[in-house]
């Protein structure tokens, strides 16, 4: 795995232009108009500080325990078939993000990465029902010694760019980063029967800390 994974900075390098360039604005509006009309760009800019945060977690030392894979809230929990890694019955985890959440997505336990795929599709709004498989989205399924998980991150009606900074093969850490998407979307998680769900809807959770669930055989 490479080093630059695990060590990214507090606010990820993806979010760099969008916060070097209303900077820029805000200079030349403040040298050329007035100091008023860089106040809008420079609002802009520490918004986007705040976007493309990386908050540290610390994930737990059981490795029998699920963290949530992102920042957000538990709109639904569902039974399901899922036929692109699992293929059986397990159930899934849905957790909205809303454009405040942290958006840097992690790994729910440790493991290999032996499933990606990127699906295109639309941009609904990430919050409406079957966006999972309308919607553009990226999968990881995630292979460890007690049981296998698949996630996938959803893009929405703003999100519209998924980026992984890993790839099969590589072995990923308790609540390691692997990803982001950017303005808004939807996380699922995938699990099989051996694992107990921990969360209810509504709750809120934190991606690498957050426990949503255990594996219990």
């Amino acid at each position: 795995m490479n080093s630059d994974v695990l060590n990214k900075p507090y606010i990820v390098e993806d979010g760099y232009p969008f916060i070097i360039v209303p900077l820029l604005l805000a200079l030349a509006a403040g040298y050329f108009i007035n100091a008023y009309a860089a106040v809008l760009p420079v609002l802009l800019a520490l918004y986007f500080m705040y976007f493309f945060r990386n908050p540290r977690r610390r994930p737990p030392t059981d490795d029998s325990l699920l963290v949530s894979p992102a920042d957000g809230t538990v709109v639904g929990i569902e039974e399901v078939d899922e036929d692109t890694y699992l293929n059986q019955k397990c159930r899934k985890v849905i957790i909205f993000l809303s454009i405040f959440d942290a958006h840097v997505n992690r790994a729910p336990l440790p493991g290999t990465i032996d499933f990606q795929q990127y699906t295109c599709g639309r941009f609904r709004p990430a919050y409406k029902d079957g966006v999972g498989y309308e919607n553009e989205r990226y999968s990881i399924g995630i292979h460890s010694t007690r049981t296998d998980i698949l996630v996938n991150i959803i893009a929405g009606v703003l999100a519209r760019r998924i980026v992984s900074w890993v790839t099969l093969g590589d072995e990923l850490q308790h609540g390691q980063l692997y990803g982001m998407i950017k303005f808004g979307s939807c996380a699922e998680i995938y699990v099989r029967d051996n694992v107990e769900i921990t969360v209810k809807k509504g709750d809120k959770v934190r991606g690498g800390e957050s426990v949503i669930g255990r594996i219990v055989s």
